[in-house]
């Protein structure tokens, strides 16, 4: 009788496949959308926390993550590490340390321009440099002013723009020992109230005469003389057109501060002086402190240029003659 052989019987238990009831990897893509997501929101928020700066520094980061490639080692903080990146580009506290230059970033071209202070000085200084070019040039026109130009004399001081109106020897601004003022004068005042209108400093004036001794009853002399030609000048002024608020002061020095300290007696030592004040100058003028406005005394040099400068302390002033 022959061998049986027995029988091997094999059960195969099939596995549930990947749709079935108990798989775990849905599970795993949803943990990894969720994360997405957090990470996506985490990112709008600081988006929405930084600032323009902030913002151009993050992109121009990742725009341009590395000019400087072949740069190894550590960086010092602030520096730009391997590959050109900054270890500090936002510093906490929100300052922004920016490692590069300008960019093509659009964030970074169309910040706002941040508004630099205006220095005071130098806005005076400009305006008063036009008004002189304006006057020179009007005096250099007009036919009523140009028979008086030796008697203009414009320059730059520490106060201001002073135009300093001067007698000749057969041209006096006055009538002899008055302040009634001469009809050219007249005409010389009312031509420069229409320019100084046109600034917003405010005006000093002050009345000059030579040594000659001047006096008359009641003890009035070149003080007295003085001071009132400065008046008549400023009323002359204001029936031009000059604003009467814009005057800030009215002085009579009679033969204190000389033109021509070598000739006391020389016609050029009688002068009205006409000073567009500084804002320096004005507050100084309200206060009642600081220097004496348009007090400065001039040197005798009547061809120096119309364009100099005030003189530095200690420095001869030189007023030019309007040509």
């Amino acid at each position: 009788m022959a061998e049986t052989k027995p029988t091997v019987i094999v059960r195969k238990v099939k596995k549930a496949g990947h749709g079935g009831h108990h798989g775990g990897s849905w599970k795993v893509a949803y943990a990894d959308f969720v994360t997405a997501m957090m990470a996506f929101f985490l990112v709008l928020w600081l988006m929405a926390s930084t600032s323009k700066p902030e913002r151009a520094a993050i992109s121009e980061y990742f725009r341009n993550p590395s000019p400087l490639s072949g740069q190894s080692a550590t960086p010092a903080p602030g520096m730009a590490g391997p590959g050109g990146a900054s270890t500090s580009m936002i510093k906490l506290g929100g300052a922004t340390d920016v490692s590069r230059g300008s960019s093509n970033d659009p964030f970074q071209n169309k910040q706002e321009a941040v508004p630099q202070p205006v220095d005071q000085q130098q806005r005076d200084k400009q305006q008063l440099e036009q008004l002189m070019k304006e006057l020179q040039e009007a005096i250099s026109k007009s036919q009523a002013l140009e028979p008086f130009k030796d008697q203009l004399l414009l320059d730059l001081t520490p106060e201001g723009l002073r135009i300093q109106i001067v007698d000749k020897q057969n041209r006096p601004m006055f009538d002899l020992g008055s302040a009634t003022l001469k009809p050219y004068t007249r005409d010389i005042l009312h031509e420069l109230s229409s320019y100084l209108s046109h600034v917003p400093n405010r005006i000093s004036l002050t009345g000059h005469t030579d040594t000659t001794a001047y006096t008359a009853r009641g003890g009035y002399g070149n003080w007295e003389l003085s001071a009132d030609r400065a008046n008549a000048a400023r009323r002359t002024l204001i029936d031009g057109g000059l604003d009467e608020a814009k005057i800030t002061r009215v002085v009579g020095l009679s033969s204190s501060v000389l033109f021509d300290q070598t000739d006391p007696q020389n016609p050029i030592n009688r002068r009205i002086s006409i000073v567009v004040m500084t804002k320096a100058a004005e507050q100084a003028a309200l206060a009642g402190a600081g220097p004496q406005v348009g007090l400065s005394a001039p040197s005798a040099d009547p061809d120096a240029s119309p364009l100099a400068p005030a003189a530095e302390p200690g420095e001869a002033t030189a007023p030019a003659v309007a040509r």
